[in-house]
């Protein structure tokens, strides 16, 4: 009998696509570094592509932490009421 192997629900798939994706934009910023530099201090509107990478990598690096996460199974805790303060 074949060992078990995960099944690759939605899920795990995005979350491995979602890697992929990360991975290769730290390939492509590493590989373009000296155009990127170049782009960003030519003057002009040139100070926002480091923004715009920025925004970029933080939401897929975020979005397959996430899933990451989830496949492990851990979850944040969170308080159904709000922690007021006692008077």
């Amino acid at each position: 009998m074949p060992p078990a192997i995960a099944k690759l629900t939605p899920a795990t798939l995005k979350t491995l696509a979602l890697g992929a994706l990360s991975l290769a934009l730290y390939i492509l910023l590493f590989s373009f570094e000296e155009t990127v530099l170049q782009l960003s201090t030519g003057g002009g509107m040139g100070f926002l592509v480091p923004i715009a990478i920025a925004f970029l990598f933080s939401f897929v690096h975020g979005a397959f932490t996430g899933g990451f996460w989830d496949m492990l199974g851990l979850k944040a805790n969170t308080r159904k009421e709000p922690k007021r303060w006692n008077k």
